[in-house]
């Protein structure tokens, strides 16, 4: 468990999942506020949630590249929390077709 847990700790680890989550918190708020109507122009909540997500691509790369090799079990894990966590953040705009 300790082992785990030291990885979890990387910022490569947890970056991603963090984006993820303020990525999703942004999408949540933005329909709480403005609704789920089409805009003519994304907006810039649609430009940060796309950095976002974007951004976190190499930072898992770059996870997976170092700390595979070394402990596959932990790292296995860590990177299926990464990648639900980015498909939990993309699915009220793909479901919601924003």
């Amino acid at each position: 468990m300790t082992d785990m847990h030291s990885t979890l700790r990387q910022p490569s680890a947890f970056l991603p999942v963090a984006m993820s989550l303020v990525a999703l918190t942004l999408v949540l708020g933005n329909i709480a506020l403005f609704g789920i109507a089409r805009q003519a122009d994304e907006g810039a909540a649609a430009h940060i949630w796309q950095l976002l997500m974007a951004l976190q691509i190499p930072i898992i790369a770059f996870f997976a590249i170092k700390h595979l090799p070394r402990q596959p079990k932990q790292v296995s894990l860590v990177l299926a929390i990464q990648i639900l966590c980015a498909l939990i953040a993309c699915a009220p705009v793909f479901l919601l077709r924003l």
